[in-house]
């Protein structure tokens, strides 16, 4: 083996606003299997991840479901180190950006940019929303590319042509919490002048990433580097920047130093030095990424790290993303699927072997795709690699005494074969050519049941017991092999292998040991065929789960108020409320709003001032057909408003405490559709 290294692999942090999704494992799978790895060959390898816990989504949601923000994230941690650990993933630190130690390190990081010349303070317009009282991050406004033109797109940046820009340059932009038209309204913040550092990132960047990412990275580094706006305006959950009251790092800022918080605190745990990892040039950081945010940390990231005066990454590993049956996750078809829904059907290890058959070091997207699945896992983990066990245990407890033989010449062969394959094998790991090495593995596995065949031991067996013991002893043997190349891969399913052989847990060198004259311990099956219909029910799960949680989300999305309400609202004048013209309207139609709990559509007509739609939350207290032909009274000049579910164009006027006590207020008997309430 080589010398021992130092290793620090990460993960990108997960965002506390929701449930892991099998998106997500993607990235987790790929960094446990490599750094179980790293493990087996000896080396010290740091898994480190944590939950990424900042921003506005962070606010609304805990606002939503009445709560603070610090308990809606710490339920959230709670519940993702459990999918994390029933996955079998395997952090050696998982913490929280919202820590002392982050803080600590956040406000490190930005005074260094400030003292050294790095950070610019200036006015920008932003979008801000005046029904919410917020300033909208980019992922709260919604609209038309302005590069493209690919409607529904988020406003920092375009799935479709991958173009980065400003929220105030999309067209029909929208607030996605109440769907209200964004104003440009003008702030102060303060930027880090990335283009500061541009010669050391036309250097870094090159040697750091794969060349298809480097090339994506030049479509910026040929170009004038633009300035990095590190800060959000109030109300913003988040770390307050030092002598800015009101302004919050941005979340993208704070996020990437949690890598470094979250090492900080295995340290303090295992009396370490930070140092050691993050101040060492023999130390090899690693981050392991998805495509979507190659921009922060092959630019920003390196930049915050070189100026601080900490070590770089050496690789930022990037992969591709999962569709599911050929189609991008899908929240109405069942094939966006929460990591808990997954694992209320079938054993982790199923998706853990497939996701390695479909794995390598490139960024292409990956396709889980079930009828696949489920012939990989039922005809290749089971009826190839565990039927060796198998067939061969069960034979060696049952007909014989249960303890191994010796291997014959030509087991020898096949033997030394399997582990001549280790330098290659590690090698691919090494380079995360995961399903490379599950066609090596499975190789093995092939020959272990085509000689198990020739040698036909069910007929040897009444002939020549010894001889069959020895067949049995080289499958055994081969498998035991195939056990330890999957163990990165398989760790639960290996671990009952170690049981069997009584076997130390694997390490890497262990491929070098041959077995003979051994008892095994009691046979127990180590994984059965998937039922097909796990499969259907993990689909049905997903799809009732966002059927859920949208008729959840429509009916905030009805009542949404905004995020900071003053306690006393200015005083208006007389003349003010002189300016509502309310009107008599007869309700033509009503029907049900039928994802929202309180609203209910109503047609009105105003006899000369036309017709209107209005949407009135009064669910609760009337049927439809109960104010179909009544009058109302209707606030006629009331600015039209967008709605999820349509255009409200007006205001029905009720009163009463709620629930069931809402009375609509009718005119005087003889008003007529149109008339004027003084």
């Amino acid at each position: 083996m080589t010398n021992k290294r130092r290793i620090l692999i990460t993960s990108a942090l997960p965002y506390a606003n929701g449930d892991i999704h099998i998106g997500h494992m993607v990235e987790h799978l790929i960094t446990d299997f490599w750094s179980r790895f790293q493990k087996m060959r000896g080396h010290e390898c740091l898994a480190i991840c944590a939950d990424d816990t900042h921003g506005a989504p962070i606010m609304v949601e805990a606002r939503r479901l009445g709560i603070k923000p610090e308990e809606q994230i710490a339920s959230m941690h709670e519940k993702h180190i459990k999918d994390f650990a029933d996955f079998d993933v395997i952090y050696d630190n998982y913490h929280t950006t919202h820590s002392p130690l982050n803080q600590q390190l956040c406000e490190e990081f930005y005074l260094k940019l400030r003292d050294n010349g790095h950070i610019e303070k200036r006015s920008i317009k932003q979008t801000y929303c005046e029904h919410d009282k917020m300033f909208l991050p980019d992922r709260f406004v919604k609209g038309t590319c302005p590069k493209c033109g690919a409607t529904d797109q988020y406003g920092d940046s375009c799935d479709v042509c991958g173009s980065v820009y400003n929220p105030i340059e999309m067209k029909d932009a929208r607030c996605t919490i109440c769907g209200n038209t964004p104003i440009e309204k003008e702030s102060e913040h303060h930027f880090c002048k990335l283009s500061n550092f541009a010669d050391f990132l036309k250097e870094w960047v090159p040697k750091h990433t794969s060349e298809g990412v480097a090339k994506k990275l030049s479509e910026w580094l040929d170009n004038e580097l633009q300035d990095w706006c590190l800060t959000r305006d109030e109300p913003y959950f988040g770390f307050e920047v030092p002598g800015a009251k009101g302004k919050y790092y941005y979340v993208w800022f704070d996020a990437p130093i949690g890598y470094i918080a979250s090492t900080w605190d295995w340290c303090k745990k295992n009396n370490r030095n930070l140092d050691e990892f993050w101040r060492n040039d023999q130390a090899e950081i690693y981050h392991n990424i998805g495509k979507d945010i190659i921009y922060f940390h092959s630019l920003f990231w390196p930049v915050m790290l070189k100026n601080a005066g900490y070590t770089t990454p050496k690789e930022i590993f990037v992969h591709g993303m999962l569709t599911v049956n050929g189609e991008k996750l899908s929240k109405s078809k069942g094939t966006f699927i929460n990591a808990r829904t997954y694992l209320n059907h079938l054993d982790p290890s199923y998706l853990r072997y497939y996701m390695a058959c479909k794995l390598n070091s490139g960024i292409a997207d990956l396709d889980l795709n079930w009828e696949d699945f489920l012939s990989r896992v039922n005809s290749d983990l089971i009826g190839k690699i565990t039927n060796i066990a198998s067939r061969g245990a069960q034979m060696l407890q049952k007909r014989l005494d249960g303890k191994m033989g010796h291997l014959p010449k030509l087991g020898q062969e096949l033997v030394s074969k399997a582990q001549a394959k280790s330098d290659l094998i590690a090698s691919l790991y090494e380079e995360r050519q995961f399903a490379k090495a599950i066609l090596e593995i499975r190789e093995i596995a092939d020959q272990a049941n085509k000689y198990f065949d020739e040698m036909t031991p069910w007929k040897l067996i009444k002939e020549d017991p010894e001889e069959t013991k020895e067949v049995l002893t080289t499958i055994l043997n081969l498998f035991r092999l195939v056990s330890i190349y999957l163990k990165p891969i398989l760790p639960s399913y290996v671990a009952k292998v170690e049981e069997l052989f009584g076997d130390q847990p694997y390490t890497w060198d262990d491929v070098h040991t041959i077995v003979e004259g051994r008892t095994l311990n009691s046979f127990s099956h180590l994984l059965q065929r998937v039922d097909v219909k796990k499969i259907n029910a993990i689909t049905e799960e997903s799809i009732a789960e966002q059927e859920k949680r949208k008729a959840s989300a429509n009916q905030a999305s009805s009542e949404q108020s905004p995020i900071e309400v003053d306690p006393v609202e200015p005083e208006i004048e007389i003349g003010d409320f002189a300016k509502i013209d309310l009107r008599v309207a007869k309700v033509s139609k009503a029907e049900s709003v039928p994802k929202a709990s309180k609203l209910l559509k109503l047609e009105l007509d105003l006899g000369p001032l036309g017709k209107r739609t209005v949407f009135a939350g009064i669910k609760s207290a009337y049927e439809p057909a109960e104010l179909e032909g009544s009058l109302v009274v209707v606030v006629a000049n009331l600015k039209a408003r967008k709605m999820k579910f349509g255009t409200s164009e007006g205001m029905v006027l009720a009163a009463g405490p709620g629930g069931k006590d809402i009375w609509v207020i009718n005119p005087q008997e003889g008003s007529k559709p149109g008339m004027r309430i003084n």
